[in-house]
């Protein structure tokens, strides 16, 4: 589904975003543009981040 409907971005791109390394808002904000432009998605967008931290491992937590 659209999140950011400003710069067309989509859950699955955010997704793909924390399996990359970001782990906030800011992070996804500097990669893709999410929340930039009228900042309506950002609550969205951060809920999406959230619940796939919850599910990929933080290698950093770890060692």
């Amino acid at each position: 589904m659209y999140v950011c409907l400003c710069h067309a971005i989509t859950d699955k791109q955010i997704e793909e975003a924390v399996r990359q390394g970001d782990c906030s808002l800011a992070d996804v904000k500097k990669r893709l543009g999410v929340a930039s432009q009228c900042g309506k998605c950002a609550r969205m967008a951060t809920q999406i981040i959230q619940t796939q931290l919850e599910f990929e491992p933080n290698f950093y937590e770890v060692a």
